[in-house]
Formats: C-alpha cells, sequence, structure tokens
C-alpha cells in the first residue's frame, strides 16, 4: 500500500509540474524584465537619467524584444522548461521554467553575454576586413602577373621580330652574295 500510495504522489506531482510549465510568453516577459532592469541601471550609471537616456533604453529595450521574438526558443522537458539562443557556433540557456516560475539570468550573466557578443562581432568584422585585405592583394598580385605576363608576351613578340629580320638580312647577304658569285663565274 505504501509503494502504491508514492507512485501515486509522484504521479500526481508530475502531472502537476508539467500542468505548471510556463510557456515561452512567460519565459520572454521574464527576460524583459530582467533586460530592462538591466539597460535602465546601465544606461543611468553611463549616461545620467535623462531624455536619450530614457530615448536609448527604449531603443534597446525593444531591439532586444525583437531578438528574442525571432531567436527565442523553448525546450519543453515535460516538468520543466528551458529557453535558448543560439550565439554563434554556442547555444545560450537564457532560462528555466518550472512550477508556473521564470528563473532567468542575473545581470553578470546578461553582461557576459552582452561582452561575448560584442567580442564575437569584433572579431568577426576583423575576419571580414582581413578577408577583404586578402581578395584586394590578391587582385593586386593578379592584376601585376598579368602585367608580367604581357611584358614578357611583348618582349617575345619583339625577340621574335628581331630573329626574323636578322633572318631575312642573312637571307640578303647570301642571296647578294650568291649573286656576286654568279656575276664572277660569268664574267
Amino acid at each position: 500500500m505504501k509503494k502504491f500510495l508514492i507512485i501515486v504522489i509522484v504521479i500526481v506531482a508530475v502531472v502537476a509540474m508539467a500542468k505548471t510549465v510556463p510557456d515561452k510568453k512567460a519565459h520572454k516577459k521574464a527576460m524583459m524584465e530582467a533586460v530592462k532592469e538591466y539597460v535602465d541601471e546601465e544606461a543611468t550609471n553611463k549616461m545620467g537619467d535623462n531624455v536619450l537616456t530614457d530615448l536609448g533604453k527604449g531603443i534597446v529595450n525593444k531591439t532586444i524584444e525583437v531578438a528574442l521574438n525571432s531567436k527565442l526558443e523553448v525546450d519543453n522537458y515535460l516538468v520543466c522548461n528551458t529557453t535558448h539562443v543560439k550565439m554563434g557556433d554556442e547555444t545560450q540557456i537564457l532560462s528555466l521554467g518550472i512550477l508556473g516560475h521564470v528563473f532567468t539570468f542575473d545581470k553578470q550573466m546578461l553582461r557576459d553575454a552582452l561582452e561575448a557578443s560584442a567580442k564575437e562581432k569584433a572579431e568577426k568584422k576583423s575576419e571580414k576586413k582581413a578577408a577583404k585585405e586578402a581578395a584586394k592583394e590578391a587582385r593586386k598580385m593578379e592584376k601585376q602577373l598579368k602585367k608580367e605576363e604581357k611584358k614578357r608576351e611583348k618582349e617575345a613578340r619583339k625577340e621574335e621580330k628581331r630573329k626574323k629580320k636578322e633572318e631575312r638580312e642573312k637571307q640578303k647577304n647570301i642571296e647578294k652574295g650568291l649573286k656576286k658569285l654568279q656575276n664572277k663565274l660569268t664574267n
């Protein structure tokens, strides 16, 4: 009877937990509250409290909300769920939902994620710039090689013309010599 009671309690607990798993909307709401708190604190600390700061905070919050709408994915595990986003090659877990509550990242985790994202963006920009420079250098070298090839071809044509001219002159000299010899023999 004890085993049966334990099994029933476990089943009821699992069903209750499954019924109270927060949805994607709850995760997004909890994350936006954390983001808003972080952005408000950072903006006030760095720029003071003024109209421009408020405008900037609004833009940042809206941008993050749009990003969450498009990139946020939910993984359900019956009694709980998690949300994550892909950042480059990594998947970053953002929140855990269980028993109707969403546990989300703290300010330091958000700060670290934003710094990592900024660093990754800077690295990609640097890689793109390096690739662009390499392509530019390759085009420059290709142009130089073509120029040198044309120069070699031009020199080869000149050399060929010179050899033909020498050959014609030799032929003329031979013909002159033969004519002189013929003239001497006929005289």
